[in-house]
């Protein structure tokens, strides 16, 4: 197959990539060339902009096209509409952030999505998943049946340029007292990226169309379970300690930015989403320790990411104020 990416040198797209090289298929990247230029030597880069006339892209044409990197449906709309005769399929890779109720478990496709507060908010961080449900029905409008809308939930493993799943695998690797969300049942899902790459290309390859919620792992995982295995895959020498909620909040310990994969009560059901019709259709994930133990190695190599989990005097000092003889329960560990 011919296939065009937007993006396909940072994290996702450089999976992608590389999976569909290996399977023998033709890949032609369309980017700004701001990250890693020249990555894969002997593949067509056009340089660009999605915003522009996409000049560089006429009168070529594509068995699908893959877009991982749209978030603006203006753009998304300008994108879909231009290649809209170049292309035999749109694959666009949306969230799990679309749904309008994140408290819920078990939301499926079919579930209601969240819609703009107004027609031209672009405001990403305010409104991320209602802007990727806006772009999702730009790509419906213009590919009906050839749409193919990619619904992943966290997206971890190397390259991942977030540092939200690599913060713990880091951590508990550090080892000693480690401080944890406030209930070890709490959900999480995410997906490694190379399995998000491959089932992507599975996909693709059959002519699929629709919309898929694609996380992990197939049965669910609480944060317990997930750092016990961590620790396990790492043989690391780490105590999780679970303050209670109120202690997290009268400390102003901030869910996902200081504790990532924890998103509090009202984003719960994002780490719970049905998952049934992509395991169905083959969605294929590797084990958890796998996903730990390499993330880990190639995070060896790059900077911690700002602003992502908790520095080590914070945690120290919450742990201090978590033990001392004022803290509303005694601590639990494990």
């Amino acid at each position: 197959m011919k296939l065009l990416v937007l993006g396909g040198t940072r994290f996702l797209g450089r999976h992608l990539v590389e999976t569909a090289l290996r399977r023998g298929h033709a890949l032609t990247l369309f980017n700004r060339g701001r990250t890693a230029p020249g990555l894969f030597a002997g593949v067509e880069e056009i340089r660009g902009e999605r915003e522009g006339d996409l000049a560089p892209l006429r009168g070529r044409a594509w068995d699908a096209v893959v877009d991982t990197c749209g978030y603006l449906p203006r753009l998304v709309r300008h994108s879909a509409a231009r290649l809209a005769d170049a292309v035999g399929r749109y694959v666009f890779v949306s969230s799990i952030s679309v749904y309008a109720d994140a408290a819920s478990p078990a939301l499926d496709e079919n579930a209601l999505r969240a819609r703009l507060p107004a027609a031209d908010g672009e405001d990403i961080a305010a409104h991320y998943g209602a802007l990727k449900a806006a772009c999702e029905d730009e790509v419906n409008a213009c590919f009906g049946a050839r749409a193919l809308l990619i619904r992943p939930g966290l997206i971890v493993g190397p390259h991942d340029p977030t540092g939200r799943f690599t913060y713990w695998v880091r951590r508990v690797a550090r080892g000693g007292q480690v401080l944890a969300p406030p209930s070890r049942e709490y959900p999480v899902q995410f997906i490694d990226a190379r399995d998000l790459a491959a089932w992507i290309v599975d996909l693709v390859e059959r002519g699929a169309g629709g919309a898929f919620n694609t996380s992990g792992p197939a049965e669910p995982l609480t944060f317990a379970a997930f750092l016990d295995e961590c620790r396990r895959a790492l043989a690391a020498k780490a105590q999780f300690v679970w303050p209670d909620a109120g202690f997290l909040a009268r400390h102003g310990v901030r869910p996902w930015a200081e504790l990532p994969l924890y998103a509090g009560e009202e984003g719960r059901g994002l780490n719970e989403v049905s998952l049934a019709r992509a395991l169905s259709a083959g969605l294929r994930l590797r084990p958890l320790a796998e996903t730990c133990i390499d993330t880990l190695a190639a995070a060896e190599a790059t900077p911690l990411v700002s602003g992502v989990g908790l520095e080590t005097a914070r945690e120290a000092e919450l742990l201090q104020a978590w033990h001392a003889p004022s803290a509303a329960a005694p601590p639990s560990r494990s």
